[in-house]
């Protein structure tokens, strides 16, 4: 009976809390139909129910059958609850059991149902949980009084279970979840509406830019095909001189060709002249005397073996002395100097030794002292594509020859640097090149094994030298123009016969690579230096080593006279230069100039400084009364080689930048 009691004010109190309060007040009268005051209160007896007690039956009513069923409701009464921590686990919205319970605690007592509010605290019955729980599920769920007094028949009719009854949220919070829910769309919109702008305006900026770039692109596409074809209208145009340029060319280097011979004859023909006028002065004066014969270079003397009556008569007589005396007649051909047994008839006869430099005059003319930086880089002449390998000075003129690994040989006539001849004809890197004592032909070296005569009258190769096995390092000219001596990699030298065109002696006793060779002016005497660290003076009559100067720790690159021939200067490949006594055979001094390897080092023409062709890109220039060693600084590469003008005016270095530097 309480049950239902309590059943019908909670569902008078769900209609009151849909309608007005009067009506409430009414509907609920009209149920009961008794009126509760304060007074009578207290003449109603409560049944006291224990909280502590899970549950509690009566005394009358203790048999299995209840004790199932109330097990059973107990059961439900725990799956009911699980069910609705499971529903409210899966919904964001929260739940507020206890708003409800205050909410009608608060009513109950604001209308003065004093006995239903008792009711309602005290009443703790598994029955009263199970349908006060039920009860807040279905206010929840926002379900009219007639629904939830249906479903309440249902339930304890058995018709329908638990778990086939949804979870309905509160609709108030529900909604204000959704309108949270909805701002915060109306804000990310709005952000997207603002993203949204932004990028459009970007786009169009980048829409603008690709047009001008587009239309610059195509401005610039025209420019390139308008200068297109102006280049190939210009090439057209150049093609139509191109012939004519050349010709001229041709004709230029013919022109100096002949100018250079034209000095030639002109020289000689001077002194032809002036010997003329000392001649026609003598005979005017009334002596005779024999008339010098005036020739290029060195003149050979060599004997006809044409003998007069007279002297035949005393060479028999003399012979008739010697055979009554028990001693052999002299017989030249027996004469070791003058063999002639196995001599081709055409081979070149060596000069005596007796003869004197004419150029150490010269030498006594550059006199003036070497002061420090009196040498500055006055000129670059730009004369090869690769290295400048070798400088050759012409005997009297200003003129200097380049080789280089561009296997082209150029004359230059200097300080103006115009170009007088080239050379082409050797297939690898030139070595080495030497002027003839006349001027008019050229010796150059090769890698290509071979030595090549050049006669600049012709304007080619007129001879070429086949022996060696390996490079050729260096050559040079004897004075009197009939030989020439070569330096090889393959540990040799040799010395060519031009009239007989064949190799009279190979030099044998280096251990090495010959780096250098060179004959001492007007002299039979070959020096030449080698990777074994020596060097060795030759003779070159015989072929054989005459002397051998030890002392160098590296290997020698490169050796050579002074003007007087007594003085020996040599360097090697770190940087050490050497002056030694020829007639002593020892050495003198050592200068370290490096660590950098010395190339080719030179005497000046008065054999007072010496210049060294440095691997470090600079010329070293040592004056030999004071010691004093100076750098010049010019060259972009290592400097190849190195050579003084005729009055030691000016320098000329060659580098592997492919120039040449005039130093004044």
């Amino acid at each position: 009976m309480n049950n239902c009691f309590f059943l019908n004010d909670h569902i008078q109190l769900f209609s009151h809390w849909k309608a007005p309060h009067t009506s409430a007040v009414l509907d609920l009268t009209k149920h009961t139909e008794v009126t509760i005051t304060e007074d009578s209160e207290d003449d109603y007896q409560y049944e006291e129910v224990p909280a502590d007690d899970d549950f509690s039956l009566l005394e009358g009513d203790e048999d299995l059958v209840k004790a199932l069923q109330t097990i059973q409701e107990q059961a439900e009464d725990a799956q009911i609850i699980a069910q609705r921590s499971v529903l409210t686990s899966k919904h964001s919205v929260s739940e507020t059991p206890e708003v409800v319970d205050d909410f009608l605690c608060n009513f109950l007592v604001r209308m003065g149902m004093a006995r239903t509010l008792d009711c309602f605290q005290t009443e703790c019955t598994p029955q009263f949980t199970k349908s006060r729980l039920r009860f807040r599920l279905w206010v929840k769920d926002g379900l009219s009084p007639s629904t939830l007094r249906d479903r309440y028949e249902l339930m304890q009719k058995g018709a329908i279970e638990c778990k086939d009854i949804g979870f309905v949220p509160d609709m108030y919070t529900y909604n204000q979840h959704l309108e949270m829910e909805n701002r915060r769309l109306k804000k990310e919109l709005e952000n997207y509406k603002l993203a949204a702008s932004k990028a459009k305006e970007a786009l169009q900026k980048i829409q603008k830019e690709r047009d001008f770039h587009r239309m610059h692109h195509k401005r610039v596409a025209q420019e390139k095909n308008r200068l297109i074809s102006d280049i190939k209208r210009l090439k057209a145009h150049y093609a139509s001189y191109e012939p004519m340029l050349k010709q001229l060319t041709e004709k230029y280097q013919t022109i100096l060709r002949q100018k250079m011979l034209t000095s030639l004859e002109r020289d000689r023909a001077v002194g032809q002249v002036t010997g003329l006028q000392a001649t026609l002065q003598n005979l005017e004066s009334g002596r005779a005397i024999e008339i010098p014969v005036t020739g290029a270079g060195h003149r050979c003397e060599r004997e006809d073996g044409r003998q007069g009556p007279t002297q035949k008569a005393v060479q028999e007589n003399r012979e008739q002395k010697y055979l009554y005396a028990g001693v052999a007649p002299y017989d030249p051909a027996k004469d070791p100097t003058k063999q002639k047994g196995k001599r081709y008839s055409k081979d070149s006869e060596f000069p005596i030794d007796t003869q004197v430099n004419p150029y150490l005059s010269r030498a006594k003319e550059c006199t003036r002292p070497l002061k420090s930086g009196v040498y500055r880089l006055s000129s670059t002449l730009k004369v090869h594509d690769l290295a400048v390998s070798c400088l050759a000075l012409h005997p009297r003129k200003d003129i200097v020859v380049t080789a280089s690994d561009d296997r082209l040989w150029k004359m230059w006539a200097f300080p103006n640097g115009n170009i007088i001849m080239t050379g082409e004809g050797h297939t690898d890197w030139l070595s080495g090149c030497c002027f003839h004592p006349s001027g008019t032909k050229l010796v150059t070296s090769s890698g290509d094994t071979t030595v090549r005569i050049w006669n600049f009258t012709k304007g080619e190769c007129i001879l070429t030298f086949e022996g060696h096995s390996r490079a050729v390092w260096d050559c040079s000219w004897h004075s009197c123009g009939d030989f020439v001596a070569s330096a090889s990699m393959d540990n040799t030298s040799k010395i060519w016969d031009i009239n007989s065109e064949r190799c009279r002696y190979t030099l044998r006793g280096h251990k090495d690579s010959v780096n250098s060779i060179e004959f001492l002016p007007f002299s039979n005497t070959i020096l030449t230096s080698s990777a074994d660290k020596t060097l060795s003076l030759w003779d070159a009559r015989t072929g054989l080593c005459a002397q051998t100067f030890y002392g160098h720790l590296h290997s020698c690159n490169h050796a050579t006279f002074n003007m007087k021939g007594d003085t020996i200067v040599s360097c090697d490949s770190y940087g050490v230069m050497k002056f030694w006594d020829v007639r002593r055979v020892t050495p003198m001094v050592s200068i370290d100039a490096g660590p950098h390897p010395g190339n080719q080092v030179v005497f000046d023409p008065s054999g007072h400084v010496v210049a060294l062709a440095s691997n470090d890109g600079t010329v070293k220039t040592l004056e030999l009364k004071s010691g004093q060693l100076s750098s010049l600084v010019g060259h972009e590469e290592e400097v190849q080689s190195v050579v003084f003008d005729h009055k030691a005016e000016h320098l000329l270095s060659g580098g592997s930048d492919g120039t040449v530097r005039l130093w004044s």
